[in-house]
Order: structure tokens, then C-alpha cells, then sequence
């Protein structure tokens, strides 16, 4: 009777040991499969980061683009604008000196033909 008690308590103590020792693997594999997790999320982490990070920088890129294409435009029609003022300005000059040779000639022909060559010399000078 003392040897079936003996090997059943060998049985039961072998038992639990089996029993202790899938509890550790378990416990070992949950903890590892946690670490695969985290590792798994940290990862998703960077990458998320990584995306949010050259999202801004397009967006950057893009405003960047953006702005130049304003001031060249802005520029462009700067230029537009100064050439028509400086052309306008030439043709009222030209108007103007015409109008002056016009007065000058009317000028010169009450008084005598020499004046005519005195008339290129005041446009000259002017």
C-alpha cells in the first residue's frame, strides 16, 4: 500500500510539475508574445510618425511652391505694369516734343528761314 501511495504521489507530484512547468512556458509565451506585440506597435508607431512627418513635409514643399509661384506672378505683374507706365510716358515725351517742333516751326516761319535751323538746335538742346 505504501508503494501505491508513493507512486501515485510520484504520479500526482510529476503531474504538477508537468503541469507547473506548461504554466511557466505559457507565462514565458504570453510574455513573449507581448514583447512581439509592443514590438510590433512600436513599429507602427514609427511608421505612423514617418508618414504624419513627410505628410508635413509635402505640405511644406507645396506652401513653399505656392508662395513662389505668387511672387513670380506678383513680379510679372509688377514689370507688366512699370513697362506700360514707361511706355505711356514715352508717348506723351514724343507728343509733347512734337507739339514743341510744331510751335517752334510756326515760330520760326514769322520770323525768317534761318530759323529753322535754329529750331533743330533748341530740339537738339532739349
Amino acid at each position: 500500500m505504501r508503494g501505491l501511495c508513493k507512486e501515485e504521489d510520484y504520479a500526482f507530484l510529476g503531474m504538477s510539475g508537468k503541469t507547473r512547468t506548461g504554466t511557466e512556458e505559457e507565462g514565458a509565451g504570453a510574455s513573449e508574445g507581448e514583447w512581439k506585440d509592443r514590438k510590433e506597435e512600436r513599429i507602427r508607431w514609427r511608421q505612423e510618425r514617418e508618414r504624419r512627418e513627410k505628410e508635413r513635409l509635402r505640405e511644406i514643399e507645396e506652401s513653399r511652391k505656392e508662395k513662389e509661384q505668387q511672387w513670380r506672378t506678383h513680379v510679372a505683374n509688377l514689370t507688366s505694369s512699370q513697362e506700360k507706365n514707361l511706355q505711356d510716358r514715352l508717348a506723351r515725351l514724343r507728343k509733347f516734343r512734337e507739339f514743341q517742333r510744331k510751335v517752334l516751326m510756326e515760330e520760326s516761319e514769322m520770323e525768317a528761314g534761318t530759323a529753322t535751323l535754329t529750331a533743330n538746335q533748341l530740339l537738339t538742346r532739349m
